[in-house]
């Protein structure tokens, strides 16, 4: 059981857009942090770019930061496990994050050692009845790049052992540290309804922030995509794995 005394972060996190692109496992291997498997489902290999809203924002359930309670997030991640015990935990690697603020960014490589980086954020969500479209954008090096989903398609809860399922329903975050070591934590939140995206794409010049293998991958549609309503989220204190 996780001690409620170890919550550094409490939030909403919510009107996520999930772009989920097939990789080679070698592309992502260099990115694994020591002690973790890399994943996969119906054996392929998963590359997710995420955009989703911050909100509500707190830190250790009760800190409440002026100008910092709501902002954009926009993650490159892959999925990966580990074995506790007779205890299968399915996490998540982040290769970068960004956000608008920079104070946001500077206390998460300090705490947990992610790669987050400060850009320009913006976000514009409309919602008509099951018809939803969410649009995630951010400027680097002068010009702007965006994330983009739309679905006509009723939300519902993944299916037991669906692909919504696996991408949605990660409740670990695993980084490197400088050391070579691996920083565990977790996170907790309610299963996400999730609804099938019609069209999906990323738009814009990933190559200076990601490297052009990761930039060819974004290049292309994606291989699924999913929008997700989200929930309260808590994120607990890291530990170093053994």
């Amino acid at each position: 059981m996780t001690d409620s005394k170890n919550i550094f972060l409490t939030a909403e996190w919510l009107d996520l857009a999930l772009l989920n692109y097939v990789v080679d496992p070698s592309l992502l291997q260099p990115f694994v942090p020591q002690g973790t498997t890399l994943g996969s489902f119906a054996g392929k290999t998963y590359l997710s770019l995420v955009g989703f809203r911050f909100c509500k924002t707190k830190l250790w359930g009760k800190l409440s930061v002026p100008f910092h309670r709501e902002f954009e997030e926009i993650n490159l991640r892959f999925y990966v496990h580990r074995t506790v015990g007779s205890e299968l935990r399915r996490g998540v690697v982040f290769i970068k994050e960004i956000v608008p603020k920079s104070a946001i960014a500077l206390t998460a490589r300090l705490v947990y050692g992610e790669n987050y980086v400060s850009l320009p954020t913006k976000h514009r969500i409309s919602a008509i009845g099951d018809n939803g479209e969410v649009e995630y954008s951010w400027r680097h090096q002068g010009s702007w790049s965006r994330l983009f989903a739309r679905s006509a398609a009723a939300s519902k809860q993944p299916t037991e052992n669906s692909l919504e399922q696996y991408i949605t329903e990660h409740y670990w975050g695993y980084s490197r540290q400088k050391s070579g070591r691996t920083l565990e934590y977790h996170v907790t939140h309610i299963p996400w309804r999730v609804q099938l995206a019609s069209e999906a794409r990323f738009e814009g010049n990933a190559t200076a922030l990601y490297g052009q293998d990761l930039a060819n991958v974004l290049s292309r549609p994606p291989d699924s995509a999913y929008i997700a309503e989200g929930s309260p989220v808590e994120v607990y204190a890291g530990a170093e794995t053994a």
